[in-house]
């Protein structure tokens, strides 16, 4: 088993063209994996060391699966300045990471946002994606749940400043939302037609998730072309999905979802 204790670093180029960039990956490589590999996306702002990915991580070394970690750029150990970061940055950190250091034909796992950077790497890699389990998903996230639910003032602050300091319930300071963010977030938009996308899709979401409202899952699961699509709400579920029955729920539908793709 491959120590993963320890992050991998992946260089990446920086903005200016330059090298300077890293990206922390943890790996799970058990010595006889089975066929199908996993690679974890996480949510905005979150790192690779939190409870659905760990204990994703804990699983994966008894079930003998090969198991990618990352964070994006400027998330958690990786480097980067949060306020050059856009959706397109992280798109590319994906496939990076998902080219380089996962094993096998992949299912994807992701929570929030994530779960947009793991329709976006189903697209791109169509060969290579299997199936997608995605977690309170938020396709389309800077439109849909910031820009359009922002006040006229944060709009007005974002168009003045080109930065909006957001209050999050997540953290002692507030998110910091550039327009560049907003902007370069429109090219990849995927909730306006047909998601192309065949493969199966699992979909965990909470009822009285107040970040992702259940009706944004839903709008995905009408979206995508894929008729291999089911959803699972929890009526009482919030944004996290992190009690351990939220976390069985989810280990318990990866394992399902493997057993069907390489059935």
């Amino acid at each position: 088993m491959t120590d993963s204790s320890s992050p991998r670093k992946l260089a990446r180029p920086g903005h200016d063209g330059s090298t300077g960039e890293e990206i922390a990956c943890l790996v799970e490589a058990p010595e006889h994996p089975l066929p199908t590999g996993l690679t974890w996306l996480g949510g905005f702002k979150s790192d690779m060391t939190g409870t659905k990915a760990s204990a994703l991580a804990e699983w994966a070394a008894t079930a003998r699966r090969h198991l990618l970690r990352f964070d994006y750029y400027a998330h958690g150990a990786s480097t980067g300045d949060f306020a050059k970061a856009t959706v397109g940055r992280w798109l590319d950190d994906a496939l990076a990471a998902i080219d380089t250091m996962a094993q096998g034909p992949q299912v994807l796992i992701g929570s929030s946002m994530g779960g947009w950077v793991a329709l976006l790497c189903a697209l791109a890699r169509p060969e290579r994606v299997k199936g997608l389990v995605l977690i309170a998903p938020a396709p389309d996230f800077t439109e849909e749940l910031m820009w359009k639910t922002f006040s006229p003032e944060a709009k007005d602050t974002l168009l003045r400043d080109g930065l909006y300091r957001e209050p999050s319930d997540y953290a002692d300071e507030p998110y910091e939302i550039t327009m560049t963010l907003i902007e370069e977030g429109r090219r990849h938009l995927i909730l306006g037609k047909p998601i192309p996308l065949s493969c199966p899709v699992r979909i965990l979401q909470g009822m009285k998730d107040a970040d992702v409202p259940w009706t944004h899952a839903m709008r995905l699961v009408e979206t995508l072309s894929s008729e291999d699509v089911t959803i699972d709400l929890s009526k009482s579920g919030d944004h996290r999905l992190s009690t351990p029955a939220d976390i069985a729920r989810l280990i318990q539908t990866v394992e399902t979802l493997l057993e069907e793709v390489e059935g």
